[in-house]
């Protein structure tokens, strides 16, 4: 079979990315139809014009086009690809002048090599990501609006933290939540439902606020989780979820827990050690074939111990048992138990997450006792 000619010309100006040709002179030698279309500009006002005196009219554009002569000279030089992420690139509005409007980019500059060995050309392309930045800020006011903010714990510190996963653009499933319960007692719980996006954000709200009404009026954790459960088996997307809860009594100075298939608890203790309250974990929310109860265990506390709430997203990684970032979790707690829960909270996040960011989301409750 014959294959046929291949019109590259053709082709290049067909890419539905918004790509340009540039020398290693920095002379744009060819540009397509999307970039000239991103750019609001003609054929003729972009070819054979110097990138350098390529910047828009509005001055705050300017250090974006020292970051891309950057690395077309980079990727020139070292004939590696170079990349110029996520950066702010406003835009006239061509209706109406002197109007701008917020626009987002990310940047890649690939070297072509001719027959010689040296860099031909560059191959500039630019992502408009403008509504791939809004959507998720839009999803992340979303999950924010459904996390509680923190409440006084009677007289007692509490801190909370989330965060979302570096690698996703979306919002999750997990949550928190801090519950004032008659007497000197509050009941905390942490929780993630599978999946990602507004889907499990909108079943962790719900979840959410079943809990915080089974707490309310059930007889403890165990009890709680259980009216939680049979709830979870009316609402889709809810299944397998995973929830640790604990009620604190300052008066009696013990707290008694349950877990749905969720990773333990943590009590820092005033010597340093750190347990792990392990003693009623049940399945999953839903994940039973037939609904039944939910059991509880107890744990005493002295005086200025810390009691540690999670999702799994700070301890688990990739290819890592998970007794691994337990104990990771228990050298952290350890090693700044002297500090406000404030700026424990930040220590933990700060040991535990990796320099680029989890690849789960996390959320984290600290109360001290």
């Amino acid at each position: 079979m014959k294959v046929p000619a291949v019109d590259y010309a053709a082709v290049f100006q067909a890419l539905p990315g918004a790509v340009a040709l540039v020398t290693p002179q920095l002379v744009y030698a060819d540009a397509n139809a999307e970039f000239l279309r991103l750019r609001g500009l003609a054929r003729e006002q972009v070819v054979g014009r110097f990138v350098p005196d390529d910047h828009p009219e509005k001055a705050p554009a300017e250090p974006l086009l020292l970051r891309v002569l950057a690395s077309l000279r980079q990727a020139a030089g070292t004939g590696e690809r170079s990349i110029v992420a996520l950066q702010r690139y406003d835009k006239e509005d061509p209706d109406e002048p002197g109007v701008w409007h917020e626009r987002y980019v990310n940047m890649t500059n690939i070297p072509v090599f001719g027959s010689d060995g040296r860099v031909a050309l560059l191959l500039h392309r630019v992502e408009d990501v403008t509504e791939l930045i809004r959507a998720r800020e839009v999803a992340l006011t979303l999950q924010e609006s459904m996390l509680p903010a923190l409440r006084p714990a009677g007289r007692h510190q509490a801190a909370v933290r989330y965060r979302p996963a570096a690698e996703a653009l979306n919002v999750a499933g997990d949550w928190y939540d801090l519950v004032d319960l008659p007497g000197d007692r509050i009941a905390v719980a942490v929780g993630d439902v599978v999946g990602h996006g507004l889907p499990a954000a909108c079943v962790m709200g719900q979840l959410r606020s079943a809990l915080t009404a089974a707490c309310l009026i059930g007889k403890g954790p165990a009890h709680a989780l259980e009216v939680l459960g049979l709830y979870a088996r009316t609402l889709d997307g809810a299944e397998n979820t995973t929830v640790a809860t604990a009620f604190i009594d300052w008066e009696t100075r013990t707290l008694t827990y349950s877990c749905a298939g969720h990773p333990p608890p943590g009590l820092l203790h005033r010597d340093g050690t750190v347990e792990f309250l392990d003693q009623a974990t049940d399945p999953p929310l839903a994940a039973r074939p037939e609904h039944g109860p939910r059991i509880q265990a107890g744990a005493a506390f002295g005086e200025g111990a810390v009691l540690a709430l999670y999702t799994d997203g700070l301890i688990e990684r990739r290819g890592e048992d998970i007794d691994t970032g337990l104990a990771r979790l228990a050298d952290s707690l350890a090693r700044h138990q002297t500090d406000d829960p404030e700026a424990l909270a930040d220590a933990v996040l700060t040991d535990l997450l990796p320099p680029g960011g989890a690849t789960d989301d996390t959320a984290l409750v600290l109360v001290r006792l």
